[in-house]
């Protein structure tokens, strides 16, 4: 062999680690995905099995659909327009009410339940008040606040309040939670108190998000409103019930137009609200 001919170098042997290294994990094991799905699939059966349906009257669903459809705007009763608008106007008070005082509560226990503006106890305490909160419906709420105040707008617009605190107050700490940590760094590092950290380090950045959700949640007490009225504390649902128990289907079909108008005006009017507020002014292409 000539000693210009390169040698081959020798091929590495295989050590331990290199074996583990190039050995194929194990496949993981799905018995927990399996028994999840076994379990879930449990509950909906025992759940369908269990809840007494009369099946049979499936079949005849969508023609009573139809035929209640016909009655309520086939020939619709517009005398009560007035009167529709009228409660509908007052619904959209409760709401309003049960908001601006949801909020005004929420805003300070916000701050106390996010990190880094209370001791972990308060913290915690007011976190699981807001779950317990809003684990209550509004109309269970409605029920053992009319014990007191009696059966009055009052009465639903604090039962809007008070679920507006847990769904406000969550909200609120997870947004403060999330703000940009630098602003509040610097106002920390210049020796600024909690209130100027508040003032001039969270507020600037979490200002849109809660604007964009104290909108959200009043759209969400005006839809609310409406079924506060179902235990007679006024409003449209109120007039709902009374004419549906009459069976005058043709002013019901009047209320429900005026509901479903008034509603819909008002989510697309908050709408464009919030998303001017979190996406800023559209910049128009200027013509050249």
């Amino acid at each position: 062999m000539s000693l210009l001919t390169p040698t081959r170098p020798a091929a590495p042997q295989p050590t331990p680690e290199l074996h583990h290294a190039l050995t194929l994990p194990a496949k993981p094991a799905r018995w927990g995905r399996l028994a999840a799905t076994v379990i879930v699939t449990l509950i909906v059966v025992v759940a369908f099995w269990s809840i007494d349906i009369n099946w049979s009257r499936l079949s005849s669903l969508p023609a009573d659909v139809v035929r209640y459809l016909w009655l309520m705007f086939s020939n619709p009763n517009w005398d009560k327009l007035g009167e529709a608008l009228y409660q509908t106007w007052r619904s959209v008070e409760m709401a309003w009410v049960g908001t601006v005082i949801g909020l005004v509560i929420s805003l300070p226990l916000s701050f106390l339940s996010a990190r880094g503006f209370a001791p972990a106890p308060t913290r915690w305490i007011l976190r699981v008040l807001f779950a317990v909160i809003r684990a209550v419906p509004e109309i269970i709420i409605a029920i053992i606040i009319l014990s007191v105040t009696g059966l009055t707008p009052l009465t639903g617009a604090l039962a809007l309040a008070v679920n507006s605190i847990g769904t406000l107050g969550k909200w609120g700490y997870e947004s403060i939670e999330g703000a940009d940590p630098g602003p509040i760094e610097a106002v920390r590092a210049a020796g600024g108190s909690t209130s100027q950290v508040i003032r001039w380090g969270v507020w600037p950045s979490v200002t849109p998000e809660f604007i964009s959700f104290w909108l959200y949640r009043f759209e969400i007490n005006v839809r609310s409103s409406a079924v506060l009225g179902l235990i007679g504390v006024g409003g449209i649902g109120d007039m709902l019930t009374s004419y549906t128990q009459y069976r005058e289907w043709s002013t019901v079909g009047v209320l429900l137009l005026v509901v479903v108008v008034v509603t819909m005006a008002l989510d697309a009017v908050s709408g464009a609200i919030r998303r001017r507020i979190t996406e800023g002014a559209k910049i128009r292409e200027l013509d050249r």
